[in-house]
């Protein structure tokens, strides 16, 4: 049974699964050091480009979608932008905090307009500070499109396939593309990605939603100036999409490409899904921004638990353990019938068996 949950991730040695999500609670050096200190496996800063001053957020940004029944957020919409902190700035905490911290995994997200020269500039400039991984954000579903980036790019696995290809020209550390859900087909762009040479998906980003309409005003929610855009949805409600998503993925990208599992993980069961269903590791945002850091106590207790109770020796013997239930509709219809046959066949046999019996009781008694 399972003594801890490390686990070898595209040569890192993770000391736990869990990683800090890209967005709010990586936006800043202070943030990140504190997260390692309480025992986050890794973290995904907030993603970067190379000029933020082209990058300009709003107020409010957030909108919650709760429980009738209960109060409790169960959906969370963002109209929150990459960072707007200078690159320069990034490079010097980056490099900082893989000094002070260099057996945590740091991976930097990074995004960029579709321009080789751009790409490759930030990936060359980023991974000379020491970070352990590049996550390339192609799926960003808000705010970005306009100048195709983020979902513009993820939604295109032609332009996925290029964009990949740049960046692993000169990569020299491990690539995770992360996927956008807003398709109808998950596996295509992942697919793309893999072919390209990406090492890893990361998968879901958030899903492109509108949170509700303001009862009073009769404005959507988070209201600016009086108006706002579709933004990105996360939080518990998305976790059946998620892990649809990262299923369909892993049973269609190659056995030596890794995934970052997301979306709605609050509970060590509910990062013990996402393995089962094909991820490596697993990554949390918003149960973070509900929760607090400290939550990776309770995360790591429970899916160490789970290993225990399942009996798996290593962490990594769960990874994918329950892919091979999934099946096609046609599939299921034939197991159905082909089950009511052998159940009827043996109900006979049991039958005639009664029969049988009783004949001989009687013989015997005779």
């Amino acid at each position: 049974m399972a003594k801890d949950l490390s686990i070898e991730v595209n040569g890192i040695k993770f000391e736990n699964p869990f990683l800090l999500g890209s967005g709010p609670p990586g936006t800043n050096a202070k943030v990140i050091a504190k997260s390692f200190d309480l025992g986050w496996g890794g973290v995904v800063c907030k993603t970067i480009s190379l000029d933020a001053s082209l990058v300009v957020n709003v107020a409010p940004r957030y909108g919650k979608f709760k429980s009738r029944k209960t109060g409790e957020v169960v959906g969370f919409e963002n109209i929150e932008l990459i960072s707007d902190r200078p690159f320069e700035t990034w490079l010097d905490e980056l490099r900082q905090l893989k000094k002070e911290y260099p057996s945590k995994v740091l991976v930097a997200s990074i995004m960029e307009e579709g321009k080789k020269e751009n790409w490759q500039e930030i990936v060359r400039r980023v991974q000379e500070t020491g970070v352990d991984a590049f996550e390339m954000n192609l799926s960003c579903p808000h705010g970005m499109p306009e100048r195709r980036m983020g979902l513009a790019m993820g939604e295109d696995p032609t332009c996925v396939s290029e964009v990949v290809g740049w960046v692993k020209e000169v990569s020299t550390i491990p690539v995770w593309a992360k996927m956008t859900p807003n398709v109808t087909h998950p596996k295509d762009s992942a697919l793309a990605a893999s072919e390209a040479g990406a090492d890893g998906i990361a998968a879901i980003n958030t899903i492109l939603s509108v949170v509700g309409i303001d009862p009073k005003t009769l404005k959507p929610q988070p209201t600016v100036a009086g108006a706002t855009v579709p933004g990105g949805y996360s939080g518990q409600a998305v976790r059946p999409i998620a892990l649809r998503h990262v299923m369909e993925i892993a049973k269609a990208i190659p056995k030596n490409v890794t995934i970052s599992g997301m979306g709605g993980i609050e509970t060590g069961w509910d990062a013990a899904q996402f393995m089962l269903l094909g991820s490596h590791t697993v990554q949390v945002c918003t149960g973070a921004m509900l929760n607090g850091y400290a939550m990776i106590e309770g995360l790591c207790e429970e899916l160490l638990k789970f290993t225990v109770d399942h009996t798996f020796e290593r962490l990594a013997d769960c990874v994918g353990h329950s892919l091979p239930h999934f099946s096609t509709h046609a599939n299921l219809v034939e197991a159905q019938r082909k089950a009511k046959l052998e159940r009827k066949s043996g109900a006979d046999n049991n039958w005639k068996g009664d029969i049988a019996k009783e004949t001989s009781d009687l013989t015997a008694t005779e």
